[in-house]
């Protein structure tokens, strides 16, 4: 147990810094690029409440289903292809499964559907696969990844029916499935949702006014703020705990990062459910507007986590848990356009884009 603790799990922290006025600036396609998020966490100085505006991009954040016991194999019906999955109008992912555990499937927004199986699962569907790349000394877990929108998948085809077969007849998956759709793609929905046992859900959003906070004094060029010691001072922030602590404190050695300076007041603001990166940068865009104003503060945070669980991170690489699942980023805007943006990840992922 000393040996595991002392062993430090390999982190891996990507910083990129930028500017929205730059027309090479990835940030869209990096926003774009982690598909399945549960969490977007925004940070205001010197704010007690949001804009009207800010808040009614908070309040509009699309609904989501919550799918009971989805029989997987209802994903690859004839009507529910031609109508969301070909369009590129719904996303989905199993929910409260263990990525280290249990089956976990992830629908994503391309057709791709990603499922990670453990060994005697992978078996039973019989579809070709690959061995997970965080589970190859056991090989305990198998990754299969398919296309719904390739012509190979067409139904009536031999590829279809092999893998329609292996979900219904042999292997027979069901989980319970958080399924989202874009706007306007609700209706093709209906057909799915009326054969399921369903529940319909807002994101949860929640806020806090912060005094007399401890901050460490941003600027746009961040020389002096270490990467690492910022985001676990916004952590700290976001989970409201303290960081007035001495180094030597029992209780907790959080800290904030110096050169530091104390803010009157602050907006925490936290979105919790399933939330597309659309939504995400609709929010980054109306923080863009709220730093145009004049103020006391130059700068705001976001950070966006997705599921621990997940299946696949960012784009279709495959995710997986050893402690923390990490997969996260957290961007901090100025009111010059300029950006730092920080791409997490723990010890089961690939690099970030």
């Amino acid at each position: 147990m000393f040996g595991d603790l002392e062993r430090t799990p390999r982190t891996l922290l990507v910083c990129d810094r930028s500017s929205f006025l730059d027309e090479k600036n990835r940030l869209s396609s990096q926003v774009e690029q982690l598909h399945f998020n549960y969490k977007v966490s925004m940070l205001l100085p010197e704010c007690s409440s949001a804009p009207s505006h800010l808040e009614a991009v908070l309040n509009s954040f699309n609904s989501f289903y919550l799918i009971r016991k989805l029989p997987i194999h209802e994903l690859l019906d004839k009507h529910f292809l031609e109508t969301s999955i070909h369009q590129g109008l719904v996303s989905g992912l199993s929910y409260r499964t263990r990525i280290d555990e249990d089956n976990c499937v992830a629908l994503m927004p391309n057709g791709h559907l990603s499922l990670s199986l453990d060994k005697d699962s992978f078996e039973l569907l019989g579809v070709e696969g690959k061995l997970s790349k965080f589970n190859q000394r056991t090989n305990s877990r198998y990754v299969v990844s398919v296309d719904l929108t390739d012509s190979s998948l067409a139904p009536g085809g031999r590829g279809y029916q092999r893998l329609v077969t292996g979900l219904r007849s042999r292997l027979q998956l069901k989980t319970d499935f958080l399924l989202s759709h874009h706007p306007g793609g609700g209706a093709s929905l209906q057909a799915l949702l009326s054969r399921c046992d369903w529940s319909e859900h807002r994101p949860e959003v929640r806020s806090h006014t912060l005094t007399d906070l401890f901050c460490p004094l941003l600027t746009s060029d961040l020389q002096s703020c270490d990467p690492h010691l910022l985001l676990e001072w916004l952590g700290a922030v976001d989970a409201d705990v303290s960081c007035e602590n001495s180094s030597s404190s029992f209780l907790s050695s959080l800290v904030c990062p110096e050169p530091k300076t104390t803010m009157s007041r602050a907006l925490s603001v936290s979105v919790c459910g399933l939330l597309s990166p659309q939504d995400v940068h609709r929010l980054i865009q109306q923080i863009r507007c709220y730093l145009d104003q004049p103020r006391l503060e130059s700068w705001a945070s976001l950070t966006v986590h997705g599921f621990v669980d997940s299946p696949v991170s960012w784009g279709g690489d495959e995710h997986g848990v050893l402690r923390g699942g990490e997969n996260f980023y957290s961007l901090l805007m100025f009111h010059d356009h300029t950006y730092h943006l920080h791409l997490g990840t723990g010890a089961h992922d690939t690099c970030p884009p």
